[in-house]
């Protein structure tokens, strides 16, 4: 019997993954990786004002390479390629034309950063997201009350109202806003914007399209914000989709492209940290941890949460976001593995500098010393750090180098270290790092559980999770519960797989499609007792000094 396949692919903040999968075992064949090149440069982007942006072309060409490269190195018949499943970071919204194509694809806009994508952890939006709070708190129905009570300014309509209020030049050319995943769904089946099928969890939680309001806020609720928002309301959408649905087929332009059949199913886009949670197996009260350069923690609620109330100070809760049937609430912290890469690029570059006015060394040592310090020196901090015991009046860190997302959102704050004294070292402040990182994941998990939902089982997938046993160790330490390592090193393209596996009816059901083609545990991280005696003190003291930092009149 022949087999069948599916692809998944996989838009992170610095490239995009493609997989093809057997849909028999899902077994993942053929991997490809493509690297964004203006990314990477930094292109549009301006750290010092929170500015991130990224071109649509780096998103396109690594489509059309990755999976290019995984059908051509299988060798397969590629009509047994049944479907696509598309994840992307979110909310990293983008402005279209009325065919769905991005403004910067036209020349007109070709350099400027506000007809790109606005990548998710762009922070410009501070202002717009704290009125758009303000607005829905104004007496009638609060908009927030299920994307945890307070707009962020990482969502959809804070960035772009913060794109109107800033650049007249571009308004008039704006058709409508699609967030990432659409706009590449919508470019490989070619259906246009108001036809396309939209992302249930993009909207769910990042837009406030609610079934309670039935769907979007309305015009009117924009209008009374800014104009252009309440004209926008009445371009996007109605009703929103399960990534599991059927979004089109690949219209012929993208077929071509890909060597791949016209008749390949197309599913609807979902984003990143969900789709992730499906390729690790989530199920009802299971928690899924997506540890990378921010964390998403996704959780599925029982049948009997599907009438719960409004939990604040997490990033939401949507029906059918993660699993149909069921409520998939979202909590996550702003930064995680960008944080201990700020730490090590602060380490780095004064050494950096030396190198680089060196008289001693030419200029390609020189190059070859730099990358090799880049490229080990988080090895080299985790390998001192992990030689250290937790010590209760050591040095400590509060994790806001980015702002908190959860609980209670507040992009504001910022990070400190406390604590530190003449025998402190690099290593002490590391550790530190990566414990205030793993409190901030604990306080999430208290929150919740604190409103009543149950975490009884943690899988920890990402970057993070798959390469560093000092974070998960002490994680495991601090929150106290044994954490999964998913076998899967590519669980949100393998999340998309699934989806793609049951938009194409290879399975009818996501319950039949995940217990096949979803792999078992690498590892388990299991709470050190010792350590954990320590810890419980010390997070005390990480939430008192919380609670004295964010009190500060610096951090307002």
């Amino acid at each position: 019997m022949p087999k069948d396949y599916v692809i998944g692919v996989d838009f992170g903040t610095d490239s995009v993954r493609s997989i093809l999968v057997d849909t028999l075992d899902g077994e993942v064949l053929k991997s490809a990786v493509y690297w964004y090149p203006r990314w990477s440069k930094k292109f549009y982007c301006d750290a010092d004002s929170h500015q991130f942006r990224q071109d649509p072309l780096d998103h396109l060409e690594g489509l059309e390479y990755t999976v290019s490269k995984i059908i051509q190195d299988a060798g397969i018949d590629t009509r047994r390629v049944k479907g696509i499943g598309i994840d992307t970071t979110g909310s990293s919204p983008i402005p279209v034309d009325e065919n769905g194509d991005a403004l910067s694809m036209s020349s007109k806009f070709s350099n400027n950063p506000n007809a790109m994508v606005v990548l998710w952890k762009d922070h410009t939006a501070v202002a717009e997201a704290e009125e758009i709070t303000k607005a829905a708190k104004d007496g009638g129905i609060d908009y927030t009350a299920f994307s945890g009570g307070n707009y962020s300014s990482e969502w959809f309509w804070a960035k772009v109202l913060s794109v109107y209020k800033k650049d007249s030049t571009i308004a008039g050319d704006i058709y409508t806003w699609m967030e990432h995943c659409d706009f590449i769904v919508g470019q490989l089946t070619g259906e246009r914007p108001l036809s396309l099928k939209r992302s249930r969890t993009a909207a769910g939680h990042k837009a406030m399209w609610n079934k309670r309001w039935s769907g979007l806020p309305p015009a009117s609720f924009w209008y009374g914000i800014r104009p252009e928002l309440g004209d926008l309301r009445e371009k996007l959408y109605e009703e929103t989709y399960h990534a599991s649905e059927k979004a089109g087929t690949l219209c012929l332009k993208w077929a071509d492209k890909l060597g791949l059949s016209v008749d390949t199913a197309v599913a609807v886009g979902t984003l990143d940290a969900h789709a992730g949670a499906v390729g690790a197996g989530i199920s009802p009260n299971t928690l899924v941890k997506v540890i990378g350069t921010s964390t998403c923690d996704i959780l599925v609620g029982s049948p009997t949460n599907s009438e719960i109330d409004p939990i604040e100070g997490i990033c939401g809760q949507v029906e059918g976001a993660v699993l149909p049937g069921t409520i998939g609430f979202e909590a996550g912290q702003a930064g995680f593995g960008d944080v201990l890469a700020w730490f090590a690029g602060v380490i780095l570059e004064p050494s950096k500098q030396i190198i680089q006015r060196s008289t001693q060394l030419d200029a390609m040592i020189k190059q070859k010393l730099i990358e090799e310090l880049e490229d080990s020196i988080l090895d080299e901090l985790s390998r001192e750090a992990l030689d250290l015991e937790p010590i209760l009046n050591d040095a400590s860190a509060l994790d806001w180098i980015n702002g908190r997302r959860s609980p209670f959102a507040k992009e504001t704050l910022k990070g400190a270290f406390l604590n530190l004294h003449i025998g402190t070292k690099t290593s002490h402040m590391f550790r530190a790092m990566v414990e205030a990182l793993c409190f901030g994941s604990k306080k999430i998990i208290d929150h919740i559980e604190g409103k009543g939902l149950s975490v009884e089982e943690i899988i920890a997938i990402g970057g993070v999770a798959n390469k560093s046993p000092l974070v998960m160790q002490t994680m495991a330490d601090i929150i106290g519960k044994p954490i999964k390592i998913s076998a899967s090193k590519e669980a949100p393209a393998l999340g998309s797989a699934i989806h793609a596996a049951v938009a194409s009816n290879v399975y009818s059901s996501m319950d039949q499609a995940v217990a096949k083609m979803v792999p078992s545990f690498q590892n388990v991280y299991s709470p050190n007792l010792r350590n954990q005696e320590v810890y419980i003190e010390k997070y005390k003291m990480y939430e008192k000094e919380g609670s004295i930092i964010e009190n500060l009149k610096l951090n307002t």
